[in-house]
């Protein structure tokens, strides 16, 4: 059923896929710098994030920020400041280094030793859809025990691996599986 959705929207149905807001509820578990990337303080946080250790340098570079270090001094001197292009380049790297980084950690709050995490999953807005067009959707709970796939595809940035790892995890909801493709909102803790 997943991909059937070929017009979603439609009739005003509203929602986001199902893995996309599984990875937005991952980012906000992974944390981070809250200043912006456009602050001062904010870039300035990230590089030293990125440039602590020869480890995460390297995965900063594997990320998109390509810089000599001699650019990268005169930043963290405050000589200079980055330009747009690179302060968006900082961010990506910043966040991709991030997710790596607690990815093990995340992994193993929400896998709890095989007893999983429960799972929210809030249906797809369907207030602007005419009443005879309307598909009984309700709010419905799960338990993930596995998450090794799904965590892992988000930390590598594998966004068409998490919608598969997702869709095989939804499956457990029985025969109407695929009416979640879409949400509004998926909810868990770790």
């Amino acid at each position: 059923m997943p991909e059937k959705n070929l017009d979603f929207g439609k009739f005003g149905a509203r929602g986001i896929k199902g893995s996309h807001a599984v990875a937005r509820k991952l980012d906000e578990l992974a944390g981070g710098i809250a200043t912006p990337v456009t602050v001062k303080r904010g870039w300035l946080a990230r590089l030293h994030y990125l440039t602590k250790s020869g480890r995460s340098r390297q995965a900063a570079k594997e990320a998109g920020l390509t810089v000599t270090d001699r650019t990268l001094k005169a930043w963290l001197e405050g000589k200079r400041s980055p330009s747009k292009a690179n302060l968006a380049r900082i961010d990506a790297a910043y966040r991709a280094v991030r997710r790596q980084n607690v990815a093990r950690h995340l992994l193993k709050r929400l896998n709890r030793d095989g007893r999983g995490t429960r799972v929210e999953i809030h249906p797809l807005d369907q207030s602007q859809v005419p009443r005879p067009l309307q598909r009984v959707v309700e709010y419905r709970t799960m338990n993930v025990r596995r998450w090794d796939r799904i965590v892992g595809s988000w930390a590598a940035g594998d966004y068409q691996g998490l919608d598969a790892a997702w869709d095989d995890t939804i499956i457990d909801l029985g025969s109407q599986w695929g009416q979640y493709e879409y949400v509004t909102n998926v909810g868990f803790a770790a």
